[in-house]
């Protein structure tokens, strides 16, 4: 099977230096070994996402040098690639996990489920085990009459172990370090776990780079794989880019965008920045298929001052 890898941006912001980042890794990384790269739009939640974000981030992308074979921006049968468009792909999924049993109804409130998630000093239990999970079919019923449930994974008590090509080694008990997770919110829209895990399967994307905040979730992700009958991908978690004062940068603080960059950089000195806070050579050319086992482990603090 040919090497593919992937973008994947939530059109909620404009680009900062983080997303810059891990997108960059990415392309060098499919490109190194002679791969395809794909982009596809993570715009499932109407609320937080628009069109003129995702322009804006094709442009941007553009502006970098960074290019891609298949997906939004690139014609054919199979692009552009939002999630928005790809709901009957997640129901055919959710339908599958439902009839192995391996999802549950929950009613409980965000604010329940931030609780659950969080036991008393001294107290044993699985991470995310939701009374929900227990209900009888009688309980789930009579809650379904008052509001429609969320849909939840129920999680096993099962390792999931990987090899991370930039963090090692890595082993999940998936009730304890991960917690059963909503796959469906309440209102229809699936969540980014299920969403993710298909595209990547269906696209048949090989390797994923992308940030060390996702390590857990590639637990969830292998496991969905598996429940859904499909390969998962390789690993890559770079690390986070940090604000001296331990921040992590974020759209929301509009810290180092694209706004702020192109003014400062041309697209060949901001890719060397890249490659330089990753602790890579600062040439792009001749770059050996397995680099990104070079890149830095470790959470990477930027003074923000001397970049703007």
């Amino acid at each position: 099977m040919a090497e593919k890898g992937r973008f994947a941006p939530s059109p909620s912001g404009r680009m900062h230096l983080g997303n810059l980042f891990s997108f960059y890794l990415a392309w060098l990384d499919a490109r190194s070994v002679g791969g395809r790269v794909v982009l596809r739009m993570e715009d499932l939640d109407p609320d937080r996402t628009g069109q003129p974000w995702t322009e804006q981030i094709v442009e941007d992308l553009g502006w970098l040098g960074l290019d891609w074979d298949e997906g939004y921006g690139v014609g054919g049968p199979d692009g552009p690639y939002c999630q928005r468009e790809r709901t009957h792909l997640y129901d055919a999924a959710f339908a599958v996990l439902r009839a192995r049993e391996a999802v549950y109804p929950c009613w409980c409130s965000r604010a329940q489920r931030l609780a659950a998630s969080a036991p008393h000093p001294g107290e044993v239990r699985d991470l995310g085990r939701c009374p929900c999970r227990d209900l009888s079919r009688a309980e789930r019923e009579a809650r379904a009459m008052v509001k429609a449930p969320a849909w939840k994974a129920a999680l096993p008590h099962e390792t999931v172990r990987f090899r991370d090509l930039i963090q090692g080694e890595q082993t999940f008990d998936l009730a304890w370090d991960c917690g059963d997770f909503i796959l469906r919110r309440a209102d229809g829209v699936y969540g980014y776990q299920l969403a993710v895990t298909v595209d990547d399967a269906l696209m048949g994307v090989t390797r994923v780079v992308r940030g060390r905040d996702l390590l857990d979730s590639a637990a969830r992700q292998i496991w969905l794989m598996e429940q859904l009958g499909h390969r998962p991908p390789v690993y890559a978690h770079v690390p986070l880019l940090m604000a001296e004062d331990g921040r992590r940068l974020s759209k929301r603080e509009r810290d180092l965008d694209m706004g702020v960059l192109r003014t400062r950089h041309t697209p060949a000195s901001l890719r060397a920045l890249l490659r330089g806070l990753a602790g890579l050579d600062a040439v792009e050319q001749g770059i050996e298929a397995d680099f990104i086992k070079k890149v830095k482990k470790d959470d990477i603090k930027v003074d923000i001052s001397k970049l703007i």
